[in-house]
């Protein structure tokens, strides 16, 4: 059990919600498969094969999982099929169909062809740290993030989950950082930066595996570009790309991190997944501390 992206949420404090509380929450929205017309289908699942649990809890720490169904209708083959009911009508009728009738026709084609259709299901994790107060997914963007967000609005209400707002912005802090040549608060600089301009051209330029004291970088900077992705790494355990919005991507714990579990018997699945969760989460304490210090701290309500 490994996070590859974070989407950062901050939850209302103190928490008062227990396990068993939102356990019985989720469950009044749980997963139902796609029906034969739905595209579609979502609900909460257990987080892990071997437990029925909707909220996983290692530690203290809880784990909780989004399904989603989807029926696989290639686009390529409702327009064949359209292309296909538009010609036999022009050869019958004597004339080719107006829009509106061939979006009748693609209609008719999607309601017949979706009870057909192979179905794929797949989960989204959320990780919720009680304590400290965190909600983070492991989603490659805030609008997948918003999915869940949106299904946990409908199962917990009220929830007054925010995005993580800090007072210094990561751009700010990125192109500090780029400028000095080096990171602050146990971060160090990783060898991937993006930076683009403000002007309506948005021009970017992209390093990967790149020294980043390389003057040309400065260069960029002192022209007006700025950072919107920046790789770091935190002491030499965790490695991520920080977005201009306070993402964290492309998410790697390092070999000194994942050599603490090799003694682990690999043929215990549940073992196995309960130690990375622990581990994990632990890492994940440490880094949203050092981001949320080396960005000023979260941003003080204004009057």
């Amino acid at each position: 059990m490994w996070f590859k992206n974070l989407q950062i949420y901050r939850l209302p404090q103190p928490w008062t919600i227990s396990t068993s509380e939102l356990e019985d929450k989720l469950a009044k929205h749980r997963f139902q498969p796609c029906g034969t017309q739905d595209p579609h289908s979502e609900g909460w699942v257990a987080p892990v094969d071997w437990d029925e649990r909707l909220v996983y809890n290692i530690g203290g720490q809880w784990l909780i999982a989004l399904g989603r169904e989807e029926r696989l209708l290639p686009a390529s083959v409702v327009r064949q099929e359209v292309n296909e009911r538009v010609q036999v009508h022009a050869e019958t009728q004597g004339f080719r169909p107006g829009r509106k009738q061939v979006q009748s026709i693609k209609e008719e084609v999607i309601q017949e062809f979706l009870p057909r259709a192979f179905t794929r299901r797949s989960r989204m994790y959320a990780w919720i740290d009680p304590v400290n107060g965190w909600l983070v997914m492991d989603a490659s963007s805030p609008t997948r993030a918003e999915r869940l967000l949106e299904a946990l609005h409908d199962a917990v209400v009220p929830l007054p989950v925010r995005l993580l707002r800090t007072e210094r912005s990561p751009a700010a802090v990125m192109t500090q950082w780029l400028l000095a040549g080096e990171a602050s608060e146990g971060f160090t600089l990783d060898c991937e930066c993006e930076l683009r301009a403000v002007n309506e051209e948005k021009s970017t330029v992209r390093y990967l595996r790149h020294p980043l004291e390389a003057p040309e970088i400065r260069a960029h900077l002192e022209a007006g570009k700025q950072p919107v992705r920046l790789g770091l790494v935190l002491q030499d355990r965790v490695a991520a790309t920080l977005t201009d919005k306070g993402e964290l991507k492309k998410l790697a714990f390092l070999d000194v991190v994942r050599e603490s579990l090799e003694s682990l018997d690999e043929s215990d699945a549940a073992a196995v997944f309960d130690a990375e969760f622990a581990l994990m989460t632990a890492e994940l304490q440490t880094l949203l501390a050092a981001l949320l210090a080396a960005l000023g701290g979260e941003a003080k309500a204004r009057p």
